[in-house]
């Protein structure tokens, strides 16, 4: 269901034209009074799913928006919808919405762009469109999605999940913080959940628009102010486990080890080779790594890692695979060592819409913005609401590509040229021109 096309009256079409007193939009201060919500005193803002401070934002961005002239309301699983109301509602021929936003959940010590630009950007655009134009022909609405880091449960994108009907609360209720508070009880002492009285997290969107920090250095590095967003990259996770045979480093001669760790070791480095070997913009990362006993004067008798393979193509990412676990399983025969891997996550790649990718383009063209196509090297709530809906990405740069850190900062000038072309979308497919 990724086809789209704006219907507009026959005589409203015109030229992608400038949008007056944009620049008196104050979208820093917006952002600079969220990020006190769950502001760190190690600096940063954290704000998990379900805890005090995502509550306190959540519900301070539902009064902030009838504040603006929406009509907010939230759904059982904690997202927030911010409703511009079209004039075709009631008549028969009012269309699913057009929706812009993202989420204002955060990682630990996170940064306060990341999530929260795309929300707040979203809200200040349908004031903006209201104020200058009233009510549009086509419903909009901006939704703040309770959830996409998977920060305080293992499971991410809870908030896209349940909108688009991929997961269901049954999937998840069993989960488990490092407190040991279940999804189940997190979502009820929010006040959110099945007894609640809040509608079905299930909806139905026109098309999904998100503005993001681009959370890398491609756009600072090349000097581009806007990035459409191609694809979104597919992703590989796996744990392997290299098993030996634990024994003395000093009385065991080199040629008669089972050392679990230099066998891993090897496996890491020819991750390196075949990532390289295949080439931009695959890339495979190994973040993470255990040894046992973990002793120094003790050769380990097994070492675990993490794997990370990524790329915009999906025979590409089976590929890289393929290649690694053969250069595995080689090393592990040539070491007298076992290997075991276990796969914790497989997401498919996700290219963004072409209608929407082609209007954005545009309007970077008439506003003489310097812009390049680029896919997300990172996940996002855009690749769960692509196969629902037509879907499209607006990156901004990351200024030396900080992201899920305290020191993640976007400048205010790039801020608002993201804005401009968000705004500037909405008001063509909200408003018919």
């Amino acid at each position: 269901m990724t086809d789209f096309e704006v219907h507009t009256p026959s005589g409203t079409e015109r030229p992608i034209q400038p949008l007056p007193q944009l620049e008196q939009v104050e979208l820093k201060g917006m952002l600079d009074w969220l990020s006190a919500y769950g502001a760190d005193p190690q600096g940063g803002v954290t704000r998990l799913l379900y805890d005090q401070a995502w509550c306190e934002a959540q519900h301070a961005l539902a009064a902030k928006m009838q504040e603006k002239g929406l009509a907010p309301e939230f759904d059982q699983s904690g997202n927030l919808y911010g409703t511009l109301y079209g004039t075709g509602l009631g008549t028969g021929m009012e269309e699913a919405p057009i929706v812009t936003g993202s989420h204002i959940d955060t990682v630990v010590h996170g940064g306060k762009y990341d999530g929260a630009y795309g929300v707040v950007a979203g809200v200040l655009a349908l004031e903006y469109l209201q104020k200058s134009f009233g009510a549009p022909k086509r419903t909009l609405q901006v939704v703040s999605l309770c959830e996409e880091e998977g920060s305080r449960f293992p499971f991410a994108y809870w908030g896209s999940r349940s909108i688009t009907g991929v997961s269901g609360l049954e999937e998840v209720q069993h989960l488990k913080d490092q407190e040991g508070i279940t999804f189940a009880q997190a979502i009820r002492d929010a006040g959110f959940g099945p007894d609640s009285s809040y509608r079905s997290a299930s909806h139905t969107y026109g098309a999904f628009i998100e503005l993001h920090i681009e959370q890398g250095q491609v756009l600072e590095r090349l000097g581009h102010s806007i990035g459409i967003v191609s694809d979104i990259v597919g992703q590989k996770r796996f744990s392997i486990t290299v098993s030996g045979e634990a024994n003395h480093a000093g009385t065991t001669p080199m040629a008669w080890r089972k050392d679990a760790l230099a066998g891993a070791a090897e496996m890491i480095t020819a991750v390196r080779h075949i990532a390289l070997e295949a080439g931009e913009p695959l890339v495979a990362t190994v973040g993470r790594i255990t040894a046992d006993p973990g002793v120094g004067n003790v050769v380990a008798y097994r070492a675990v890692f993490s794997l990370d393979i990524r790329h915009i193509r999906q025979e590409s990412i089976d590929r890289c695979w393929q290649n690694i676990i053969q250069a595995f399983s080689r090393i592990a025969a040539e070491q007298q060592l076992e290997l075991n891997w276990e796969e914790h996550l497989s997401v498919t790649p996700i290219p963004m819409n072409e209608q929407i990718t082609s209007d954005i383009r545009d309007i970077c063209e008439v506003h003489q913005l310097s812009y390049i196509h680029m896919p997300s090297g990172a996940g996002h709530d855009s690749q769960i609401f692509q196969p629902a809906c037509a879907t499209a990405m607006i990156f901004v740069p990351s200024q030396d590509g900080i992201s899920h850190n305290p020191l993640e900062y976007t400048a205010e000038e790039d801020l608002m040229k993201g804005f401009r072309v968000l705004v500037q979308l909405l008001y063509k497919y909200g408003y018919g021109s």
